[in-house]
């Protein structure tokens, strides 16, 4: 490709809605374009990156025995009415309806369609496993759209979708599946992670996310650098050791004026934060009308996980307590609750880690007061559920055994679950069994952000001039940057024969014929960041050399002309 023949496009400020790195580095190098709140052109530079995702993709999905085909970006409402979807997805489902008023999803996700697929086709035993893919257009409404093809609301997914006659057919799809991930993630030339996950609205039995590791990353990873554990925040359980220790101080109704936060309670006591519990207040809501009043109870120290609370029995469906409901239960307002002498009936669900304390410090249901020395069995009956409620922190006790947590950032990329039945029985999928017995088909499912990986890509590769991609993602593998061109032909002479050996060689190639300066020339390629560059001067060639400058060296080296092209071979095989 010669630059004058590409569409290159590139600016020196980042515009002033670009939140993040790599949403201002994709901008200011030309490779994407807004249209709209979460809606973007993918320009040429940007597309190429978008193809070399999707190549390396679809290779491994081959090569791991999935079958593509392509599902529709509009879906019919009845389907996801099926599996009660409609309703759940809530507004990041977008709703259309076409001229005979007819609902339709514009799909962020395709279960239902492939699952109506294979209903329709597959009838015995013998014809599953099979696994099926896409690579397609999806979109969802998000609220707050930001962080450019990060979080945006037009994105391109690869989403796959296997189907088995049982449960360990099920496993070893996921597990062909989670190895191809991770050669793709591999092949894409990042440093990534794989995690255990909550499924969430997705549903099933289990999953693991894979996230690129990037110090800007949403999401916190927890790991144990001694074994393999790995899982995210969400999923990360809490592990709580020792025995309780035996009372050692009289309860004590203590005066904390204006003390409504732990932390203020132990500056004013003179304790560590440790040795405060904090209230959160929940209600559930039966069908029926009536309420439930639920008390979490945490170390001062540690956050609430709301994904682990709402795992915990009954409290499938709650919400945070209205102050107005919290001075019906407790008899006072917020920041002085705690499990001795409420008003009205409440579950007291303790986390692990309070579950073994003792000599504590607690809310006592009254404005400016807290109870000192509380101890479980003597002051209050001992907690109705013990529950792993919190987040993990660094130091913790690994889950395995092996050691202690640790926790980095990563941005999500991929996801792959175990859907078990949770689909096929709602949507009555079902083949014949060797006993011509019908059975719901055991499904998973797996998808890539691809659009997404360019966002997390950048995140983790950049620096103060530009994008750093790896080789694999590159828009272009290697540019060629000739001084004078236009003056010299001996500089021309070398370029062009370079030039054609290098595409004759497989090497995806950029001439930068367009007449810059070279120090435009060499800001455009940092800034867009095209790993290995070989400079064509006179200077050099009458010496004998060009110069080569991977992305990330400080310093060109002097390559002889007649050893350029497997000099370059090897720095890209590298």
């Amino acid at each position: 490709m010669r630059a004058s023949r590409f569409f290159i496009s590139t600016l020196k400020e980042a515009p002033s809605d670009a939140e993040i790195v790599s949403h201002q580095l994709m901008m200011r190098a030309g490779m994407i374009k807004r249209l709209g709140s979460g809606i973007y052109t993918y320009m040429p530079m940007g597309l190429k990156v978008i193809r070399k995702v999707e190549a390396i993709v679809r290779e491994e999905m081959n090569k791991a025995g999935a079958i593509e085909l392509l599902m529709p970006l509009v879906q019919p409402a009845e389907l996801w009415q099926e599996t009660g979807r409609w309703e759940k997805m809530g507004p990041e489902l977008m709703r259309v309806k076409d001229r005979h008023g007819r609902e339709f999803a514009i799909q962020p996700t395709s279960e239902e369609v492939i699952t109506d697929v294979v209903r329709s086709e597959i009838k015995s035993y013998r014809q599953i496993p099979l696994n099926f893919y896409h690579i397609q257009t999806k979109f969802r409404d998000e609220r707050r759209p930001r962080f450019g093809l990060m979080r945006g609301r037009e994105f391109t997914m690869k989403d796959a979708y296997s189907f088995d006659r049982d449960v360990a057919g099920m496993q070893k799809s996921y597990q062909i599946m989670f190895d191809a991930y991770t050669r793709i993630f591999t092949r894409f030339g990042l440093k990534f992670r794989a995690v255990a996950a909550d499924n969430g609205a997705i549903g099933g039995t289990g999953s693991h996310e894979f996230h690129v590791i990037a110090s800007t990353g949403e999401d916190a990873l927890v790991y144990c650098p001694s074994s393999d554990y790995a899982a995210n925040m969400e999923a990360a359980e809490a592990i709580a050791s020792g025995t309780r220790a035996a009372a050692g101080a009289a309860l004590a109704k203590t005066s904390t004026p204006n003390a409504a936060k732990c932390e203020d309670v132990a500056k004013l006591l003179g304790i560590d934060l440790q040795r405060t519990v904090k209230t959160i207040a929940l209600t559930v809501e039966e069908d029926n009308g009536s309420k439930k009043y639920f008390m979490l109870l945490l170390r001062g120290d540690h956050e609430l996980n709301e994904i682990k609370a709402g795992k915990v029995p009954g409290l499938a469906k709650n919400r945070f307590s209205t102050e107005a409901e919290i001075l019906e239960v407790y008899g006072c307002k917020p920041g002085y609750l705690g499990p001795i002498g409420t008003k009205a009936p409440v579950t007291v669900v303790a986390d692990r880690t309070v579950a073994l304390m003792a000599d504590f410090v607690t809310g006592a249901n009254e404005a400016d007061y807290h109870y000192t020395g509380a101890n479980w069995g003597r002051d209050m009956a001992e907690p109705a559920i013990v529950a792993d409620l919190r987040n993990v922190v660094e130091g913790d006790a690994s889950p395995d055994g092996k050691g202690v947590l640790a926790i980095e950032r990563g941005i999500e990329v991929g996801h792959v679950f175990q859907l078990g039945t949770a689909y096929s029985e709602a949507m009555q999928a079902t083949f014949l069994d060797e006993n011509q017995k019908p059975a719901p088909l055991q499904m998973g499912c797996y998808g890539i952000g691809i659009t997404r990986i360019l966002g997390a890509a950048i995140e983790q590769n950049f620096d103060d001039k530009g994008i750093i991609w790896p080789t694999s993602l590159a828009p272009f593998e290697l540019v060629l940057c000739p001084m004078g061109m236009d003056r010299s032909e001996l500089v021309k002479a070398e370029t062009e024969k370079l030039y054609d050996a290098a595409l004759a060689a497989g090497i995806d190639v950029i001439l930068d014929d367009r007449g810059q300066r070279p120090g435009a020339m060499f800001a455009d390629w940092e800034l867009i960041g095209v790993p290995h560059r070989v400079v064509i001067g006179e200077r050099g060639l009458k010496e004998g050399n060009l110069e080569y400058q991977g992305r990330r060296d400080s310093e060109a080296t002097a390559v002889p002309v007649a050893d350029a092209l497997a000099f370059i071979k090897g720095k890209i095989q590298q």
